[in-house]
């Protein structure tokens, strides 16, 4: 495993990390989640992400339960929540957001839900138009001071907005986000790699980036159609299977196939090679991959080895399949 700074922080995060908005996201059994972290933890893993409002809150409780059972010393992982969508089902206005109440309170019960003393990185889950950025900034501020959080960041905020509160906490003499966590594959790159390009030299920002398989269609199990064990068959994953019917989707099955058809060139999987792709970036700090089998977490980890592979030929090979680089 590679272990790669968090933006300009001093914090070290393995480059491969693990989240839960796969694994966890329907309530997976604990020992199925023993599983699976303690085979990234094996593969050197120290990142373990989660949020609110995964699974209504359920998902923190199984990852809590999970660390509490395998007894990990506290100070070998990092662990994460995000804040914005409140952990209920129909969350009230005090509930949900980035306001002052709801910042620290869900950071108060996420840390009763995961059985932890503190967060090591605390995100602001989407921008709240609602609630001035200085106020958030604040709140942050005030949780790290206290001790129940570390490091706090953003989630698929825009720069501007990023630089706002940065701008804010340098201001009042308060403390800027370290990280953002932003989605980012092969079919989705203009932010982090257009968008954010400033930011990572001129404030130091890290990327925790998420969905490097672009909700499973770089995996290749959607080539031939939907499966019927695919998670796009649950309830609540209607927005994704009508995605899957558009035709820019499409067009991408048809760039994944050719994918596919590189990976066999250099010796690998699809996921791997488009896992590995992510890697490349320089400001990617970590990769989020997700899993709900511990084999599944085995063949994410292997994508540590297909890096060395992509030479710039083959990185030219893939933008040509998928002509998704951005114009700057």
């Amino acid at each position: 495993m590679e272990y790669r700074r968090l933006g300009k922080s001093g914090l070290k995060v393995s480059a491969l990390s693990f989240g839960s908005w796969v694994t966890f996201g329907n309530q997976v059994d604990v020992d199925k989640a023993v599983g699976c972290m303690t085979a990234a933890y094996d593969a050197g893993v120290n990142f373990f992400d989660n949020a609110e409002g995964y699974a209504g809150g359920q998902s923190e409780i199984v990852m809590g339960e999970t660390l509490k059972r395998v007894g990990w010393r506290r100070d070998s992982y990092v662990v994460s929540s995000k804040v914005f969508f409140g952990s209920q089902s129909n969350p009230t206005p005090t509930q949900r957001g980035l306001s002052r109440k709801h910042v620290v309170e869900a950071c108060h019960q996420a840390l009763e839900r995961l059985q932890l003393d503190y967060l090591d990185l605390y995100f602001c889950h989407r921008p709240d138009p609602e609630t001035p950025i200085e106020e958030t900034v604040r709140a942050m501020t005030e949780l790290i001071l206290r001790g129940d959080v570390l490091y706090w960041g953003t989630s698929e905020w825009s720069a501007q907005e990023i630089m706002e509160a940065y701008s804010v906490a340098r201001e009042h003499h308060l403390i800027p986000p370290t990280m953002e966590q932003p989605q980012y594959h092969l079919f989705h790159r203009k932010r982090v790699e257009d968008e954010y390009s400033r930011l990572y030299e001129g404030i130091g920002m890290g990327t925790t980036i998420w969905s490097p398989l672009a909700s499973g269609l770089l995996s290749g199990k959607y080539n031939n159609g939907i499966p019927q064990d695919s998670r796009l068959m649950l309830p609540g994953y209607e927005w994704l299977k009508q995605m899957m019917e558009s035709e820019t989707w499409q067009k991408r099955l048809v760039a994944v196939r050719e994918l596919a058809t590189v990976a066999d060139e250099i010796g690998t999987t699809l996921p791997r090679l488009a896992i590995a792709w992510c890697l490349k970036n320089p400001h990617v700090s970590t990769v989020i991959t997700g899993a709900s089998r511990s084999e599944q977490v085995v063949e994410n980890m292997a994508a540590m080895d297909v890096v060395p592979l992509l030479t710039d030929d083959v990185m030219a090979k893939i933008d040509s399949v998928v002509s998704t680089a951005p114009i700057s």
